[in-house]
């Protein structure tokens, strides 16, 4: 998904979760050209082990088997936060 940083900012909270929870990456970009990207976690370290040289592509010989994810369309989003009203419950006589 590509996305205008004008609009990601004001969308931040929902697209990380949507990263996060369904894997799916949003391309940022400005003017139309891609500036940067969210990704999850797990995407991360692939890349970060790449540009460490801990996984050689050139020498695997086979793609490594991709694991099938549903389409993030189908996937439900669980909640990261939940509102939920209310303090600590008193002791009896306390805060009257």
């Amino acid at each position: 998904m590509e996305k205008p940083v004008t609009e990601a900012r004001k969308e931040f909270a929902d697209l990380v979760n949507r990263v996060a929870y369904t894997g799916e990456r949003v391309a940022l970009t400005r003017r139309g050209k891609v500036m940067a990207a969210l990704v999850s976690a797990e995407d991360l370290e692939l890349l970060e082990s790449l540009r460490a040289g801990r996984i050689d592509l050139t020498q695997a010989g086979h793609p490594a088997p991709v694991e099938e994810r549903p389409s993030p369309q189908h996937m439900p989003l669980r909640i990261a936060a939940e509102y939920r009203p209310g303090g600590p419950s008193r002791p009896p006589g306390f805060g009257r």
